[in-house]
């Protein structure tokens, strides 16, 4: 899409069992580059709630927006990611579901992750991943103050989001890059690499757990800085 200004927003979607500190590394590095940046604070108290929050960020940056999500954080982008203030989506070791499908329906094809079987409901349909699902299949190559940090930051998820189908699927019309995290243990890497080709998306691939942004921030942060430039 071609714009009069350089895209200068970049809006930045956590997923599941993590918050806006995910992107603590990746953040200052865009700033640096002149970027504005902004985490959205999902709830994760059901998809409705998640998208709406990131629509009312969208609503709130001046000019276009390179929508950047993780994990679950792609289908809130999926999602979201129709709002025309978008002109390219960038996932991070994310669900791209199309229109209609839930992440529980798209993970089928693929071997099971062992990450995912260390939730544990908590009450009231919510779930929280084990310290040790933290430190061995969420967050694996991080430091071990890092892994701490994480269990003790760590939000409840609701069970529902999992559930959750997109109506739209902006992948569709929108530029899109993806990073493969190729140790991920919550997302079958080879799950993850279907999903973008299924987008025809700009690939980068890094030896990395699940979250990358946190143990690859420097190259996750140039993947985004392409995608602005791009879009311009």
């Amino acid at each position: 899409m071609s714009q009069t200004a350089p895209v200068k927003n970049i809006v930045l979607v956590h997923g599941a069992f993590a918050d806006g500190s995910s992107w603590s590394k990746v953040i200052p590095l865009l700033q640096a580059k002149g970027f504005h940046v902004t985490a959205v604070a999902n709830p994760l108290s059901s998809f409705a709630d998640d998208v709406a929050a990131t629509k009312r960020i969208l609503a709130a940056q001046d000019g276009p927006v390179i929508l950047v999500g993780h994990s679950y954080g792609g289908v809130i982008i999926t999602e979201a990611g129709n709002d025309p203030k978008v002109v390219g989506l960038v996932y991070v070791a994310a669900f791209a579901p199309d229109a209609g499908q839930a992440i529980g329906e798209i993970t089928q094809a693929f071997p099971p992750s062992p990450g995912p079987a260390t939730a544990a409901p908590i009450g009231d349909g919510f779930l929280l991943l084990s310290p040790a699902g933290v430190e061995t299949d969420f967050a694996q190559d991080l430091t071990r103050e890092e892994k701490a940090l994480m269990v003790a930051t760590q939000p409840q998820t609701s069970a529902s989001i999992f559930g959750a189908k997109p109506t739209v699927a902006a992948w569709h019309t929108k530029p899109n890059w993806y990073i493969v995290a190729s140790n991920d243990r919550m997302i079958d890497p080879g799950h993850e690499a279907s999903m973008a080709k299924q987008m025809k998306a700009t690939v980068t691939t890094l030896p990395s757990s699940h979250v990358v942004m946190l143990s690859h921030p420097k190259e996750v942060a140039k993947v985004i800085e392409d995608a602005a430039a791009a879009a311009k």
